[in-house]
């Protein structure tokens, strides 16, 4: 179940962290991953019982039942999983950002997808930021490529970076945090001053991503009690 006192703690501490980074706490966006969480814990979880106003989930099939559930709370809901071809068009109906686009054939049928619901779909680019082969994510070599390649997406809004870090100890993490908003600086010409977001961050890692410029941490069981 959500714990109110971690959730309180979470916030503690990215306070502390833009502190010393001497950022505004406000800048920093907690998303709710609610993968295997129950309607009644995100319920729990968000607003307005708390200031969270994001979810993120992995699986559409999971996903879509909640969504239909919470639809009067006005939940912002982002897919942070896989996303398969053959799910994409059901994928741009229930999600308000897509954090997780990393291939060119999804791109395009992400792009015809929201050209048919007469959308503009806001979607993160995902970056295998520690070269890593159970990731998904585009590789940092091919970043720029593909970004110019997203330019001709006439029907995607392209927002930011998405990136997981690897699983190491926290402080560890702080160079591949640092490279992410370097690479956030070298990419905003291609798509404007919109292209402002950082998704990074997780339970075990989310303070130094806050104090290396994310302004989005994706917490999952760092503000649940263990199942």
């Amino acid at each position: 179940m959500f714990s109110e006192k971690k959730y309180l703690l979470v916030l503690e501490r990215v306070k502390n962290a833009c502190k010393k980074a001497q950022r505004n706490p406000e800048d920093v966006k907690i998303l709710a991953a609610t993968k295997g969480r129950s309607i009644e814990e995100i319920r729990t979880a968000t607003f307005p019982q708390t200031e969270i106003r994001l979810c993120g989930e992995n699986y559409l099939q999971e996903a879509e039942k909640k969504i239909d559930a919470l639809k009067e709370t006005g939940l912002d809901w982002h897919f942070i999983g896989g996303l398969q071809s053959n799910k994409v068009k059901k994928t741009v109906e229930l999600f308000d950002v897509i954090e997780s686009l990393d291939r060119k054939k999804i791109s395009e049928k992400i792009n015809c997808a929201a050209r048919e619901q007469g959308i503009k779909q806001k979607c993160l680019i995902e970056v295998n930021i520690g070269g890593e082969k159970q990731k998904h994510g585009v590789k940092l070599e091919e970043l720029k490529e593909f970004a110019k390649v997203c330019t001709g997406f006439e029907n995607i809004n392209f927002t930011g970076l998405m990136c997981s870090a690897p699983f190491v100890d926290a402080e560890q993490t702080r160079p591949f945090f640092k490279k992410m908003q370097k690479l956030l600086n070298e990419l905003k010409p291609f798509f404007g001053e919109e292209f402002k977001e950082l998704s990074m961050g997780m339970s075990n890692d989310f303070e130094v991503a806050v104090e290396e410029g994310s302004t989005e941490i994706r917490l999952g069981r760092v503000m649940f009690e263990t199942r």
